[in-house]
């Protein structure tokens, strides 16, 4: 790297060929690269489903679920284990650990399955093992309506139509309707006729489901030729279904319509959706993990437009989009780093006053930054928030290296050499500093390619992003700089440049530090100490701080028994409140849509743009929030950051009812903070139940069976499996027929105590006559966490940032004496947190010492380098000061600046003391080598760091997009660059000294193990150590 500019110089076509090369492949990368919101920080997940209709949850748990995770537990490389059961549906979500190939763990999963299978219960659907696809919620949603179109016809057309079409669109993993109707054939029965005919439902569904169905009978050869036989006895109509012949006991027959109303109807309505109060129809589309969100939504749009154009007589509306914030934040990264670059630009013309030299240094931030597009697409990395704030911070960085270089040059200038001489002298005595400063960003950022975790993608993507495009401005700055200052600068045209009285004061600031040195060091040694007291006591950790994009999603539950349209009720009364507000823009209401069932919906809010409001999104959600406590009998949250509700806690163990006498516990503690709103068990109310206790002895004289009552009760409230259902088949579809009780007859408990029930005789005996029917109550769901039941508490916050409050909240005297056998688990943004702050640790400790290895190297001394690591803890006291005067709390975006921080601050150490070692080598006592290395490397200092502060000030100010996560990150690079570079400038020539005097006490002991002497003044010039 020393000799290589005088080579470029020399031979200017190569370095030219090279970086149009390189500009060619990042301009094709950056067209190509997806557009994110986000990086893809979501881990490898499968989910495992078991049906089981009208089973209970702890039915579920004890012969499903436990079952299943002993079986699936064995499976390497699990993060964790997280199952639940309702009502019919036991649910099993395993996360695997990040990087681990998901269709393995699809594999692993399916293989574990099949061998449990067995030893589930017979009534079950088919378990499915999926992976999970989809990457977060909803992207697009839409309401369709016509004046054409039935209901059920509308519904038809959004699950035949719209889902085929969009899900053959690139990138899309779903499409989910809400409300609508679904076509079924339903079969009604009578229960006094069947009570009087002796037959129970079961017997209906099963003959219906022989009898009415087309089948293959084979091949025959008649008249010379081959023929296929199909037996075809599926009915084509409703009626000529009613007309069917139903056998009953001793030989007798019935018609399907004397036994039951016969009828082509929808299914019974388990959700219903609305758009902003009226009833409507949904759809929305979930995007895959790994594609762009702006190319998927477009693929979205241009399919719409077809189906809008083929279908006049329909109506699509658009309701959100979650595209809308990706592209503002999109756009502004861009604009920031423009904005940066432009500022940055500005200063150094600033600083040098010549318009070529100020051009020359300009161009390194595009050369720069466009090659690392193709390094971000070999990587797999997209273009989201985290890898533009990257480009966007880095933007004042990028120029650094060509500011030294140009700077270096003019000054030889200004010695009267031609431009041409300038660059060859000026870059070989500037070469080995420039090669260290950029060494030292790309060994801060290098090891973070190793982090794990959640918060490890989000260092990844940044840091390796900032390495790659300061590599490539190391490469513009000893290929390019030098030639294009040799060939195009004219020493006419460089103007004088004397001393103010700025140097004067630091030359005198100078001398008194390097003078008094223990003073010196012992004064930054105290800021240091006071930085990190700040930092500890006076700034708040938070993990991700929550972002404004204009959507928010409220969430309702109601207690366990209510019916769809007391739910119903409640999202209208909600509907009413927030229609009111000046801030929204559109509602649409998705009422029934959980694995709950009718008691809970969820109603999507369309909130007018940030720009047009004079609140955040978070103000307005806590407004709203007292305003709706009005509605009764109803639990109502927002969903903060995808994760519920701000404070999320599991409470784990195998005895439930001393887990659940210790979360009752925690909620009563939590409740009494003043930070703390609405603390609940979530979830998790008891709901009413219908009990029947067979008559065992009776039943078994009778040969009535267990698994028989519970088919004949099932099929006839609910209608058989759907597997084993009847179908009625028709040109595009099969629709299924439903074999159920009337539904109003299903309102009496009567009805259900005079229920036949067949016996092994072939005659039927009232229900009530083999069992007792009572009322009781039992769990709405059953949870579970790594193979215990687990208690899930959560919260909101009033006025506090997650890291003081969950350091309350663990110090509270039941979670810090847990009984024996219950567990505290950590999850969401507190889990996060937690292992924000170990990867952190991690990481500073990893790039000081990459920091120190990579200076080591490069200056071929041991001690030195400790001189220039000096300059990082002078950084902390601007961040501490600027976070508080900003009210900033430590935030992932904080954590992550700290890191960079730590790559560019050593720059200002590498310059002053490089300078000081070659006037030293040159014979100047040490003295005069740190005045005249401050002298001269003081208005490159000065000058690259107020151009990284221009760059970053758009970011800082935030200018555009969502400023929530960049906005404190650039603060506090900010700050901390300027404490870092004033002290710097005066204590770290002052710790130089000291290290110097080590140094040259232990030479003669460990000769040039650990040290290169400098020669003392007068002696000749010793040639310079290799690099």
């Amino acid at each position: 790297m020393k000799n290589i500019s005088a080579w470029a110089i020399r031979h200017p076509l190569p370095p030219v060929v090279l970086f149009v090369v390189l500009l060619f492949m990042g301009v094709v990368a950056f067209v190509r690269l997806p557009v994110t919101a986000d990086p893809d920080v979501s881990f490898p997940a499968v989910y495992v489903g078991v049906g089981q209709p009208g089973a209970a949850p702890q039915e579920l748990e004890a012969q499903v679920m436990q079952k299943i995770e002993g079986a699936v537990a064995g499976i390497g490389n699990i993060d964790s284990i997280t199952s639940w059961a309702v009502e019919g549906q036991a649910n099993m979500m395993v996360q695997f650990e990040i990087g681990t190939p998901i269709d393995r763990a699809v594999a692993d999963v399916r293989d574990a399955m099949a061998k449990v299978r067995v030893q589930l219960p017979q009534g079950i659907q088919e378990p499915a093992v999926q992976r999970v696809n989809a990457d977060g919620g909803p992207m697009v949603f839409y309401a369709v309506s016509s004046s054409a179109l039935t209901e059920e016809e509308i519904s038809w057309f959004v699950d035949n139509t719209i889902t085929k079409r969009l899900l053959s669109v690139t990138g899309v993993a779903q499409v989910q309707r809400g409300g609508g109707v679904n076509r079924e054939i339903r079969v009604e029965l009578d229960p006094a006729r069947m009570q009087a005919l002796g037959i129970t439902a079961a017997e209906v569904n099963e003959q219906l489901r022989t009898l009415n169905l087309d089948s293959p009978g084979g091949r025959a050869q008649v008249g010379g030729g081959e023929q296929s036989i199909r037996v075809l006895g599926g009915a084509r109509t409703a009626a000529a279904l009613g007309e069917a012949q139903i056998a009953l006991s001793r030989g007798r027959f019935a018609r399907l319509s004397d036994l039951a109303e016969v009828r082509d109807s929808v299914g019974e309505i388990r959700s219903i959706a609305r758009l902003n109060g009226r009833p409507a129809t949904t759809f929305s589309a979930i995007k895959a993990k790994g594609y762009s969100d702006v190319s998927t939504d477009n693929g979205i749009q241009a399919e719409l437009a077809k189906i809008r154009k083929e279908n006049p007589h329909v109506t699509l509306t658009q309701v959100y989009t979650s595209v809308d914030y990706t592209k503002e934040t999109y756009h502004s990264a861009l604009s920031a780093l423009v904005e940066g670059s432009v500022l940055a630009v500005l200063v150094v013309f600033l600083f040098l006053r010549n318009v070529r030299a100020t051009l020359i240094s300009a161009l390194a931030i595009p050369m720069s930054a466009i090659p690392a597009f193709a390094f971000m697409q070999w990587m797999d990395f997209t273009l989201n928030s985290i890898s533009l704030l990257a480009l966007s911070l880095v933007a004042g960085v990028l120029v650094d290296d060509a500011i030294v270089e140009i700077e270096n040059i003019v000054r030889h200038m200004r010695m009267g050499k031609s431009g041409y001489q300038a660059a060859l002298d000026a870059a070989d005595q500037i070469g080995l500093a420039v090669v260290a400063t950029s060494a030292t960003i790309v060994a801060v950022f290098v090891p973070v390619s190793f982090m794990g975790g959640l918060t490890g993608q989000y260092f990844k993507q940044f840091g390796l992003t900032v390495a790659a495009a300061v590599f490539f401005s190391l490469l513009v700055a000893r290929l390019i700089t030098p030639v294009l200052a040799a060939y195009t600068l004219k020493s006419d045209r460089i103007a004088a440049h004397t001393d103010g009285p700025i140097m004067a004061w630091y030359q005198r600031t100078l001398r008194w530090c390097t003078l008094h040195r223990w003073k010196t060091v012992l004064s930054g040694l105290a800021f240091f100490i006071l930085s990190i007291v700040g930092l500890v006591f006076f700034v708040p950790v938070s993990f991700i701080p929550e972002a404004d994009v204009g959507t928010a999603m409220l969430s309702a539950e109601l207690p366990p028994g209510v019916r769809l349209e007391d739910t119903a009720g409640v999202t209208a009364a909600a509907f009413r409140i927030i229609a009111r507000q000046p801030e929204v823009r559109d509602v649409v209401e998705l009422v029934g849509t959980s694995d709950e069932g009718v008691r809970e919906a969820e109603i999507f809010i369309a909130l007018i743009p940030a720009g047009e409001r004079r609140v955040t999104q978070r103000q307005w959600e806590d407004r709203m929030l007292q305003e709706l406590k009005v509605i009764p009998d109803a639990q109502l949250h927002f969903n903060r950051n995808g994760n519920g509700r701000d404070v999320n806690i599991y409470i784990t163990g195998d005895d439930p009812q001393l887990t659940y006498d210790t979360a009752r516990k925690v909620v009563d503690e939590m409740g009494a903070l003043p930070f703390v709103r609405d603390a609940r068990i979530n979830n998790d109310l008891p709901r009413p139940e219908i009990l029947i206790h067979p008559h065992l002895d009776l039943a078994s004289q009778l040969g009535v069976t267990v698994e028989r009552i519970s088919e004949t009760i099932r099929i006839a409230t609910l209608g058989d499996l759907d597997q084993n259902s009847a179908k009625f088949s028709l040109s595009d579809r099969q629709v299924p027929i439903r074999v159920s009780l009337i539904e109003d007859s299903r309102k009496s408990l009567s009805t259900l105590e005079n229920l036949p029930v067949p016996t092994s005789s072939g005659s039927t005996v009232p229900l009530k006559a083999v069992a007792d029917i009572s009322f009781g109550e039992g769990p709405t769901r059953v949870r579970r966490y790594n193979q215990s039941r687990r208690l899930f508490i959560d919260a909101d916050l009033k006025g506090a940032e997650l890291g003081p409050a969950m350091k309350a909240i663990y110090n509270l005297p039941t979670l810090k004496h847990l009984p024996q056998g219950v567990h505290l688990v950590e999850i969401g943004d507190a889990k996060y947190m937690n292992e924000l702050i170990g990867n952190m640790l991690i990481a500073m400790a990893t790039g000081i010492l990459m920091v120190f290895a990579v200076l080591v190297l490069l200056f071929a001394r041991v001690l030195q380098p400790i001189t220039i690591l000096f300059s990082l803890p002078l950084s902390f006291g601007g961040v501490a000061l600027a976070l508080v005067f900003t009210r900033n709390s430590m935030s992932l975006g904080v954590f992550i600046g700290l890191l960079m921080l730590m790559g560019i601050v050593a720059k200002n150490s590498i310059l002053l003391v490089d300078f000081a070692i070659e006037e030293m080598r040159a014979g100047k006592d040490r003295l005069t080598a740190i005045l005249e290395s401050g002298h001269k490397r003081a208005r490159p200092i000065v000058m690259t760091t107020v151009a990284m502060i221009a760059g970053m000030l758009p970011v800082a100010l935030g200018l555009g997009g969502d400023k929530a996560f960049r906005e404190p990150m650039a603060i506090a690079v900010i700050g901390g660059l300027i404490t870092s570079t004033a002290l710097t400038l005066v204590i770290v020539p002052a710790a130089f000294t000291l290290i110097d005097d080590i140094e040259r006490w232990l030479a003669p002991r460990f000769g040039r193990v650990l040290t290169a002497q400098p020669p003392p003044a007068g002696a000749p010039a010793q040639p310079r150590p290799v690099n």
